[in-house]
């Protein structure tokens, strides 16, 4: 078992999704109680780095199982769950994210990896491997960290841009995984808004979603501010659908955080989503 601390250029803060930037040495710190693990993924015959943070405390000697908050999209939502949890959360949950996919471009490896049907539309880079992505996040990320970490039942997903569509979708496909969720800034707009098809055949079949989901976007993501898409009407309208089903055992809160663009949303929404969640801690 592969075990180091994590070290973290200080240029990542600034630059959102630069897998490039993960590896130049502008300096740099580490993250404490911070281990790296690959996984050579039998599924996708690819390996990625799995970053985990553990609680204070984690390795006393006591017995104490801990929820887990699992995030993907590469090391910037890790980053910022890291410094999050520090102050929030540090003796309450373990912390994962799963990286881009190794010597891959964090681009293509994210768009390939996040969207779950293929879009012919987008030629610079492949589409729809969501599917095969969370085969690999059920049966070999959540397994080995099952197998290796004291564990409780409970499983967190918090996701940005496309990693919050991401689980969105994931909600809706295979509600059972995760108990709780912090989404920001999802890409609701992908594939001609498809996710709100995807609920409207849930919806069908089932009368019960037992999930606890936090949704946030940037008061500015609009297209009067630069956006190809309004993304703040597209989860207004996704939140009011899902409201309107009633589901059993569901519990929603959706924010539109003022003055805050479409890369400065998580910090914030995180923060704010993990408050709310950790009653249920």
């Amino acid at each position: 078992m592969k075990s180091h601390f994590i070290i973290i250029p200080a240029i990542l803060f600034s630059l959102f999704f630069s897998h490039a930037a993960f590896s130049q040495e502008i300096g740099h710190f580490e993250i404490t109680r911070s281990e790296v693990h690959q996984i050579k993924s039998k599924t996708l015959g690819r390996i990625y780095e799995v970053f985990i943070r553990l609680p204070r405390g984690y390795d006393k000697k006591d017995q104490q199982q801990y929820p887990v908050i699992y995030s993907n999209d590469g090391p910037y939502p890790f980053l910022v769950g890291s410094s999050v949890t520090q102050l929030l959360a540090s003796d309450k949950a373990i912390l994962v994210g799963v990286s881009f996919a190794q010597d891959e471009n964090g681009m293509a490896s994210r768009v390939r990896d996040l969207t779950p049907i293929k879009n012919k539309s987008w030629t610079k880079y492949q589409t729809g491997g969501a599917v095969k992505f969370l085969e690999f996040i059920e049966t070999e990320v959540i397994s080995f960290i099952e197998k290796n970490y004291r564990t409780n039942s409970t499983r967190i997903f918090t996701g940005q841009s496309l990693g919050g569509s991401f689980g969105t979708w994931v909600l809706l496909t295979k509600p059972e995984l995760f108990s709780h969720y912090i989404l920001t800034s999802p890409s609701l707009w992908y594939k001609d808004n498809m996710i709100f098809d995807i609920e409207k055949k849930y919806a069908q079949k089932n009368d019960t979603l037992a999930a606890k989901v936090y949704f946030a976007i940037g008061g500015l993501e609009t297209k009067e501010n630069g956006m190809h898409y309004d993304m703040v009407e597209d989860l207004k309208s996704f939140t009011k659908q899902l409201a309107a089903r009633n589901y059993k055992q569901f519990e929603m809160k959706s924010e539109i955080i003022e003055g805050t663009t479409h890369k400065a949303t998580y910090p914030v929404g995180f923060t704010k989503g993990l408050l709310w969640l950790l009653d249920d801690l």
